[in-house]
């Protein structure tokens, strides 16, 4: 597929060097930064002959202004501004996450990182010298836990509350599906009788009616999120501006958070209105399964708050859980008898649900893992009324496992695929991991179906869902590339499902901003946003297993500087 793939509009967009500010809707909120950027190779994502000839562009108010050789750019720049010497490096747009949670990010990933723990009695020693150092009475989180050590007891907070005592512990689980509290922490939540909300996520107990300790799914896993207690508003601001300044270290210039809310809006209102806010961002506040009529009439109402860089009008929705535990809803069922489940009890409310938010001009993304969610979500969005002129089509998240009818009638919908290859990293060679043995030897080479997607003609989106997975975008490329673990020798999953180097780019660039309706981004052409990520060397042409160590030497949202590499 060609860099010219969804471009009929763009078609001869920005060629040679013009002096217009463009009518992009980032003039809409004021003036942007301003800098030229020249000696660089550009990767413009435009249709157009003699791409070749450009070398620099220049940006004024947060638009580019001109596209053309560095002799034309340097004589086009207004007196005082700053020309940035590429030194040959590769000018891309600016990347774009396409599902990640910053926003509880920061918040969830608080405390110690689990990661890489494999054994009860290692996840003991972190935990037991992690509350040696707390305070009394300080609240032990933990994040990035993972399921493998728990097959054979289950998941239980004995396993660890020997080692910490009295002390509140909540550790969740790398995909964001799960977590483990202690029974103090528990108590001081308010918990007495078991919680249990309509889309089946609830606090476990066991068949003596003792709790587990077990938080399934998200809701009760907000619910606990919520009795921790939390930093003042200076402490969440800083942290939420490190989450998004690592985002920009990467290469990003911009994520759509999946999980928001009112204190979502509110954060970013004030990091921006401080010149703290170093991304751009797409807000999709989160429905959940028990959400009354009003609260869906208080999501809509707000769906026009927006900053220079930020903005609301869309809503992420849920269909089913994961396939680790269970919870994701199959064709057929799992090899442990699990997978007919879906997270709405009356599928007809979330279809009522749909229409409310499709009728206001919302853009709806909904969580679809298993290939019957999959399916399922696509009938639903098919019986929409046509979307008014101008708006785009929803989104479906995530598309772990998809049957060949599944990609067929996706290909066939307009619909928008928001992958997460980079989630196979947890796969392993031998398919003895979790996620494939409950798929079984006959479906576990059904996951990720990204070229499929493309072949079958749907416009694919690539993201991370950190903190389920890493942030960055060179390594969510180098699995969509190479669908193996670019640090290591491994031989591919599904190599038939791997990526081009320029196809990985669009589904990171253009892409996502055309699956948004924006014809002003995505694409380095005059009128186009001033948000462009410089690369130190070429993420198309360079080696999948070279991807993770490209440097990023500037990253630069609505024409400032959000990262520079030393020497740059």
């Amino acid at each position: 597929m060609s860099e010219a793939t969804d471009q009929g509009a763009l078609a001869g967009a920005g060629a040679g060097v013009a002096a217009d500010t463009g009518t992009g809707s980032a003039a809409a909120f004021g003036s942007g930064g301003s800098l030229a950027v020249v000696g660089a190779r550009l990767r413009r994502n435009v249709a157009e002959s003699g791409e070749g000839a450009a070398t620099a562009i220049l940006i004024e108010g947060g638009v580019i202004t001109a596209v053309g050789t560095d002799d034309e750019i340097r004589q086009a720049a207004p007196a005082g501004i700053e020309i940035i010497d590429a030194r040959g490096g590769t000018l891309t747009p600016g990347l774009w996450d396409s599902h990640a949670h910053p926003d509880s990010g920061a918040v969830s990933t608080r405390g110690i990182d689990l990661g890489g723990v494999s054994t009860i009695a290692e996840l003991r020693d972190r935990l037991a010298a992690e509350h040696a150092r707390l305070a009394p009475g300080e609240w032990l989180e933990g994040w990035n836990l993972e399921y493998e050590m728990f097959e054979v007891g289950g998941i239980d907070r004995s396993a660890f509350e020997e080692v910490t005592g009295d002390r509140p512990v909540f550790l969740r689980f790398y995909d964001g599906h799960t977590g483990l509290a202690s029974g103090a922490a528990l108590a001081a939540a308010g918990v007495e009788e078991p919680i249990r909300y309509p889309d089946g996520s609830e606090t476990v107990v066991d068949e003596t009616g003792r709790f587990t300790g077990e938080l399934c799914e998200m809701s009760v896993l907000s619910f606990m999120t919520e009795a921790v207690p939390m930093a003042d508003l200076e402490a969440e601001l800083d942290r939420l501006e490190a989450v998004l300044l690592r985002f920009a270290a990467a290469g990003l210039t911009g994520c759509a958070i999946m999980d928001g809310g009112p204190r979502t809006r509110e954060m970013l209102r004030e990091l921006e209105s401080r010149g703290r806010l170093p991304q751009r961002i797409v807000v999709h506040e989160w429905h959940r399964v028990h959400f009354t009529d009003a609260d869906q009439d208080r999501i809509i109402a707000a769906k026009d708050e927006r900053g220079r860089l930020w903005e609301g009008g869309a809503v992420k929705l849920f269909s089913d859980g994961v396939i680790d535990t269970g919870t994701a809803l199959l064709h057929e069922l799992d090899t442990q008898g699990e997978g007919l489940r879906a997270a709405w009890p009356e599928w007809p409310e979330y279809l009522r649900v749909l229409g409310r938010y499709h009728d206001a001009g919302m853009l709806v993304a909904t969580h679809a893992v298993g290939d019957r969610a999959v399916n399922d979500v696509l009938d639903a969005y098919a019986d929409l009324p046509a979307r008014a002129a101008g708006l785009p089509a929803h989104s479906i998240e995530h598309l772990e496992v998809m049957s060949d009818a599944d990609v067929a009638k996706l290909g066939g919908s307009g619909i928008t695929a928001s992958m997460q290859p980079l989630h196979m990293q947890w796969r392993r060679e031998d398919n003895s991991d979790n996620w494939s043995q409950r798929l079984g030897e006959d479906r576990w080479g059904t996951g990720y179906r990204a070229q499929s997607v493309l072949d079958a003609g749907a416009r694919l989106t690539l993201g991370s869902d950190w903190p389920v997975a890493d942030y960055d975008p060179r390594v969510g490329m180098a699995w969509a590339r190479g669908r193996h673990d670019p640090s290591a020798g491994q031989a591919p999953f599904e190599p038939g499902e791997r990526l081009t180097g320029e196809d990985t780019l669009l589904a990171y660039t253009l892409w996502p901003a055309l699956a948004r309706g924006h014809s002003d981004r995505g694409h380095l052409s005059v009128g186009a946003v001033g948000d462009v990520t410089l690369f130190g060397g070429d993420p198309v042409a360079a080696k999948p297993e070279a991807l993770p160590g490209l440097p990023v030497l500037l990253t630069v949202v609505d024409g400032r500087v959000v990262h520079r590499s030393e020497g740059v």
